[in-house]
């Protein structure tokens, strides 16, 4: 898949431009393995870069025209550097030029180049491909320009050109694992101070399966809103009775519980799923330390149940995919993965038991919404890199 995805990239450009590129880049998509909606919460999450990438293939020029090329989309788009960039009705350009923006401000870009793209990222499941085009051109240009920024600093120029060009007020996740990512570890991420820690995930004679459930509920950004105003008026209740409380991380339980009437059933239940996510990821960085599997995949089944029922973010889809397997005794654990209202399951399973899962729980989804599941199998890769100069 890999190697063909290079193949075509490669190929594209040489059709268009009549010689070969002066470098190949990957960059991949993310899955979290646990620590859902905790990063604006003070938690920690648990991503992974995954082996779907956007293959970029880069030439630079003597001039300052650059010509973006979007393989998939059969799209360009060209521009001159020295003209200010703005956000245009191209929303896959946009990613880019946020981040092309900031490299002229600060590091004065000014030399064109040419870059074909062409990705095996599923579009629309949550696997961050926005996160890995960003990161990927951040890197390119890194090494094309020789500008000295550290890993750190293209992840925070991705995710500011999302902010500031796309209008999606996102978190550092997706673009810190895109860059990060090494083959066979997970990140434990500290969102506020980025200190991170990588832990073994050789998950051995265990699969990670994505289930797609081909949905997306248009209240996904409404609803991560308000749950967003919700946690910080409970935690404001929870900080008036206990001032030693600064964030979630430091809160318990017990508080929660006892100021369950304070807090009112809405709100009670959005805090008790913060603080026990929290707590869920800790415990599974030990689940791995240990190759605990059975562990990990109990702890992933508890973070759906929250999501569903406490924090509300999931959908009727998503947990017809996650019950559907709920019984299955291939099926360690499963979970909604992402923003919510749609998406991916993430499901760990048994090596060898994939297509028989899938072929089952397809019809099963087909008979009760008439929509066609989609199924990833993944793994664990190494983050953005070059592949070849």
């Amino acid at each position: 898949m890999k190697k063909k995805l290079i193949q075509q990239t490669t190929e594209h450009f040489e059709k268009i431009i009549h010689k070969s590129p002066d470098y190949i880049f990957l960059s991949p998509g993310r899955i979290n393995i646990i620590g859902e909606h905790v990063d604006y919460n003070d938690g920690f999450v648990l991503p992974a870069a995954i082996n779907k990438y956007i293959c970029f293939a880069i030439s630079k020029n003597d001039s300052s025209d650059c010509t973006l090329i979007a393989k998939d989309l059969n799209e360009a788009y060209k521009f001159d550097l020295k003209d200010e960039l703005k956000p245009i009705d191209k929303m896959w350009a946009n990613y880019i030029l946020g981040v092309l923006q900031q490299l002229k401000e600060k590091h004065g870009l000014i030399q064109g180049f040419t870059i074909v793209f062409s990705s095996t990222i599923p579009m629309g499941a949550g696997l961050s491909s926005s996160a890995a085009l960003e990161c990927g051109i951040g890197y390119a240009m890194n090494k094309l320009f020789d500008l000295s920024l550290t890993k750190e600093e293209i992840a925070l120029i991705g995710q500011k050109s999302e902010h500031t060009f796309v209008g999606v007020n996102c978190g550092i996740m997706d673009q810190f694992a895109s860059v990060f990512g090494k083959k066979n570890k997970v990140i434990k991420l500290d969102c506020n101070t980025l200190e991170y820690q990588y832990y073994n995930a050789n998950f051995k004679k265990y699969s990670l399966l994505l289930l797609d459930s081909n949905v997306k509920h248009t209240h996904l950004t409404s609803g991560y809103n308000i749950r967003r105003q919700e946690v910080e008026q409970g935690l404001k209740i929870i900080r008036e009775h206990f001032p030693i409380v600064k964030t979630f991380r430091n809160c318990t339980e017990e508080m929660i519980h006892g100021l369950k009437e304070k807090l009112g059933d809405v709100i009670f239940r959005r805090c008790h799923f913060v603080v026990k996510e929290i707590q869920r990821v800790l415990d599974a960085t030990t689940a791995l330390n240990n190759s605990d599997f059975k562990k990990l995949g109990q702890l992933m089944s508890e973070t759906h149940h929250g999501l569903s029922k406490e924090y509300e973010v999931s959908c009727d889809e998503i947990d017809f995919l996650v019950d559907a397997v709920s019984n299955e005794k291939t099926v360690l654990g499963s979970r909604m993965m992402g923003g919510g209202f749609g998406g991916c399951s993430i499901n760990l399973i048994e090596k060898g038991s994939e297509k028989e899962l899938v072929e089952k729980v397809s019809e099963q989804y087909r008979d009760a919404f008439g929509i066609e599941l989609k199924a990833y199998k993944i793994k664990i890769s190494k983050g953005t890199t070059l592949y070849k100069n």
